[in-house]
């Protein structure tokens, strides 16, 4: 079985085209949230991912916050300016499509939260101290986070006290192995300085997994960006992956 994931798509239309055709055909798609925020297009994307087979969705902060779930004051304003921008475009069946989703889901032995499984909504799983007390916090094999736009493995074999980090720097291909925390990388606001798309597949057969990179055409999102008039830092960031 070979499954699709996804993470912060962050309303970026096109890098979420570009990597559904990239990936090419898959079994079941899981999302880690952040559908939406900073980018021109938070209806087609919800829409996009709503339609995907087998979908496994969780929300994340920016989802949230398009919601009113969580007070907008916490983001930096750029991020609320985006928000309140997403706000006022969300039909009402997206932001339902939105609200259904839960803040932290298990599917067989993995766990799928957008920050961590400690606070699926906010926490961002920078270094190896942070991850390791997060391995307290699930009890499947696996959990699959998104929210930093970094792809990382954070490992904790039973033998061992404090995680070990792998990036796709040093590999693009690995075979799971319990226990581990792992994140495929951002679609649309990409963070670890490479501009491409970022995603992953799973086969879950034999538990390989694989990070890719697509390129897409930044300069159509950032001309629908600046005629949205989203604030410029994000709509800037977009061509050096930071």
């Amino acid at each position: 079985m070979k499954t699709l994931l996804i993470s912060d798509i962050h309303a970026n239309l096109t890098a979420l085209e570009a990597v559904l055709a990239d990936a090419g055909s898959f079994d079941a798609a899981w999302c880690l949230g952040d559908l939406v925020g900073y980018g021109p297009d938070p209806n087609e994307c919800v829409e996009r991912v709503a339609a995907l087979p087998n979908l496994q969705c969780v929300m994340g902060n920016h989802d949230a916050a398009a919601l009113r779930r969580i007070e907008i004051d916490a983001f930096n304003p750029e991020a609320r300016a985006a928000l309140l921008w997403t706000q006022r475009q969300l039909s009402p069946a997206n932001a339902a499509f939105l609200a259904q989703q839960p803040e932290m889901l298990t599917v067989d032995q993995i766990t799928l939260a957008h920050g961590s499984p400690r606070q699926p909504i906010w926490e961002y799983l920078l270094d190896t101290r942070t991850a390791t007390i997060n391995f307290d916090y699930f009890d499947t094999l696996y959990c699959f986070v998104g929210h930093t736009h970094l792809p990382v493995i954070y490992y904790l074999p039973d033998d061992q006290r404090m995680a070990h980090l792998i990036v796709p720097e040093n590999t693009t291909q690995v075979t799971l192995a319990p226990r581990a925390i792992i994140n495929p990388g951002s679609v649309g606001q990409p963070r670890d300085r490479d501009p491409r798309a970022a995603y992953a597949l799973l086969d879950m057969d034999d538990y390989t997994w694989e990070w890719h990179r697509v390129a897409y055409d930044i300069a159509s999102v950032q001309e629908r960006m600046r005629q949205a008039e989203l604030p410029e830092r994000h709509i800037v960031r977009l061509t050096a992956g930071w």
